[in-house]
């Protein structure tokens, strides 16, 4: 079983997140979920920050946690680092004191403590009803500030920012030899982040604009910039004009579907109505692929389930007071 630490203040989010590249995601405390099945790839997760091999959970304060490790079977040795966090402030516990009483705890084991280049970190974290211990295994790959939509080579305005673009193709299934589409790409941020994590990437777009400056920002982040550290590497991408409601593609071409539908009442493609279009893109989306993550500025819960489409999750992310994103997240009715 695994820890994770979980990043920003939606953790349902960070935990359905999560649960695209492990199994079995429980929540623990505020902050914290339990997991299993974690591998590498929770390097390329947005709302998760570390994955450690569980040792337990006790109550949030110095005297228990290290009650909790004495009591621990420790299958390892060599250099050790401390590292206690206090989760989004919600225990108020002295986090140098519960390194320096876990570390003497863990000397008196025959650790020798190293704190800069040790050969295991214990993670403390405390929140508001827990104390989990946890032997670090993976850290996310914290790149999201180095791109952002106005760095891109082509800009437009209302671009998504890329950690939230990064979470919503891991729960569209992104990954390494899988294959994601977005209907309506624009400026293609939500394929650099699906691309990052190791899938081929495919951009359908009705404005020819928008079609070659994704493909420029595809060719700018996925082919001209080397893999982050801990990732794998970037998958091949291609763009293409062409209609969401009639896409060029046999049935169950892809693995997964994630689109930011078009914000307000009408669509600016032909006048066409935005019901219409969203609804043909939902129907087309069922078509090619089983599974799907769908964005926009209202829940289009009833257009998903006559497309055939089954609503698993859905989430509301606040971006400003006049602006609320909400998330579906889809799997075929028949599936």
């Amino acid at each position: 079983m695994y820890l994770l630490e979980l990043a920003g203040e939606d953790d349902a989010f960070a935990r359905r997140e999560a649960a695209a590249v492990a199994t079995d995601v429980q929540r623990l405390a505020p902050g914290l979920a339990t997991a299993r099945g974690i591998g590498a790839r929770t390097r390329g997760l947005a709302y998760t920050h570390r994955a450690s091999e569980y040792v337990g959970r006790t109550d949030p304060d110095v005297a228990s946690a290290r009650a909790l490790l004495e009591a621990a079977v420790i299958e390892r040795s060599g250099t050790v680092a401390v590292r206690a966090r206090d989760v989004r402030g919600l225990s108020a516990v002295d986090t140098q004191a519960a390194e320096r009483e876990l570390g003497a705890v863990l000397v008196d084991r025959g650790f020798a403590v190293d704190l800069d280049d040790p050969d295991h970190e214990l993670r403390a974290v405390f929140s508001t009803d827990a104390c989990a211990l946890g032997w670090l295994a993976f850290e996310s790959v914290r790149d999201f500030g180095d791109r952002q939509p106005t760095d891109r080579p082509f800009f437009q305005p209302g671009s998504m920012d890329p950690l939230l673009a990064r979470a919503l193709a891991n729960i569209a299934g992104a990954g390494p030899e899988t294959t994601i589409l977005d209907p309506m790409c624009g400026t293609g941020g939500g394929l650099i982040e699906a691309g990052l994590v190791g899938a081929d990437v495919l951009g359908v777009d009705a404005q020819s604009k928008m079609v070659r400056g994704a493909a420029e920002n595809l060719g700018h982040c996925l082919t001209a910039a080397r893999s982050p550290e801990g990732l794998p590497e970037p998958g091949s991408w291609h763009t293409l004009r062409g209609d969401a409601t009639a896409l060029p593609l046999p049935d169950d071409a892809v693995d997964g579907v994630v689109f930011d539908a078009p914000y307000g009442r009408q669509s600016k493609i032909a006048n066409q109505p935005l019901e219409d279009l969203v609804a043909g893109a939902l129907a087309e989306a069922c078509r090619v692929a089983p599974r799907a993550v769908v964005v926009g500025d209202r829940a289009w819960d009833d257009a998903a389930r006559e497309a055939g489409w089954r609503v698993t999750d859905r989430f509301e992310r606040r971006v400003h007071r006049s602006l609320t994103r909400h998330v579906l997240v889809l799997a075929r009715a028949d599936g």
